[in-house]
């Protein structure tokens, strides 16, 4: 998977985590306009008055990354019930669903966001879904919104405040997925799981989607007749253009996708794989076109928004400067005038 200069070095290296942007009126205003903002009966700080956390193991008996959120006993019923009524608002647009309850609660303090996981059941036929609450980010939203309009997945999330609420993404995590990927169904098509990873790494650096570890990421698996096709689906979008090394938004120099790139360097040719990358360039093209105006109003927004600092600012676009030999680069100001650059050159739209 060829990308130039940025191929040599050492591997990707996550530093500390990164800080809070508040969203500011401009993208409050956009959120509201395209139908993301919400009134939740209940907020991220309210899941925070919890009594106590348990761990929560996986199938196999071992300890995850999730601990169950324990409420005193006065408090769950209405808890419970607000947490079926956000669940409502969220793939309903708040209409009564019957048979609805709450199964568990879960939190992730390892995450960014730290995210409450709330499982929803359906008391008829035992079906289960999920949805997430997590603290309103800017960074993140930027991140969603342009998973929503530049790749092939559409994205359901509300905001309320400093309260953002997000559907879950389905498929199996990409560090247990590349462990034994014959296991997930269907007959294992190498060609096209290295395909969709070689599309996906492009997809990220195009839109600067950075810490795409393989467990910031998913593999759905599509069955198609005879064969199997694959869908890799971003799960975090904490990173939107937050880094100032340009290689961080390349997913193929992370050690946890290592596997992912092993496998692709086996299956497919440099020159297949460029091939992909140049396929994955027209599709972005066609979808920046089909959602210009919206996309530009976003960018405009995201140009005079803070979501880095200067020194990580300067940085990025230095890199850029160099990976694209354009000077240009490094008169760009913010992030979102760097992603608006990028993307220009990128996709061919100068």
């Amino acid at each position: 998977m060829p990308i130039g200069p940025l191929e040599e070095g050492p591997l990707n290296v996550m530093g500390l985590r990164k800080p809070f942007y508040p969203v500011i009126d401009a993208l409050s205003e956009y959120l509201a306009q395209h139908g993301r903002q919400g009134r939740s009966p209940l907020t991220y700080a309210d899941l925070r008055r919890y009594d106590g956390l348990m761990p929560t193991y996986d199938v196999a008996g071992k300890e995850t990354l999730w601990s169950t959120v324990l409420y005193r006993p006065n408090d769950l019923e209405g808890l419970h019930q607000q947490l079926v009524e956000i669940y409502q608002l969220l793939v309903a647009d708040g209409h009564h669903i019957e048979h609805l309850r709450v199964a568990r609660i879960d939190l992730c303090t390892y995450g960014n966001s730290q995210p409450f996981r709330v499982k929803i059941l359906n008391q008829i036929n035992d079906n289960h879904d999920y949805y997430y609450i997590k603290y309103a980010d800017a960074s993140r939203i930027y991140g969603l919104e342009l998973e929503h309009l530049l790749s092939p997945n559409a994205i359901n999330y509300i905001r309320d405040g400093d309260t953002l609420v997000e559907e879950h993404i389905i498929g199996v995590p990409g560090d247990t997925f590349i462990q034994h990927p014959e296991q997930y169904g269907g007959h294992l098509n190498p060609v096209r799981l290295s395909k969709e990873f070689v599309k996906f790494n492009e997809r990220c650096f195009v839109r600067l989607l950075g810490d795409m570890r393989a467990y910031n990421f998913v593999v759905d698996v599509i069955h198609d007749l005879d064969q199997a096709q694959y869908r890799i689906r971003s799960i975090d979008f904490d990173q939107q253009n937050y880094e100032g090394r340009a290689r961080i938004y390349l997913p193929q120099f992370y050690k946890e996708n290592l596997p992912f790139v092993h496998f692709a360097q086996q299956a497919i040719s440099m020159e297949t794989a460029e091939q992909y990358r140049n396929e994955e360039r027209a599709l972005l093209r066609k979808r920046q076109r089909l959602a210009k105006e919206r996309l530009g109003q976003l960018i405009a927004i995201m140009r005079s928004d803070t979501l880095s600092s200067a020194e990580l600012t300067l940085e990025l676009a230095n890199e850029l400067a160099v990976h694209h030999k354009d000077p240009a680069f490094s008169k760009c100001a913010s992030m979102g005038e760097l992603l608006e650059r990028h993307m220009e050159v990128m996709l061919g739209l100068t």
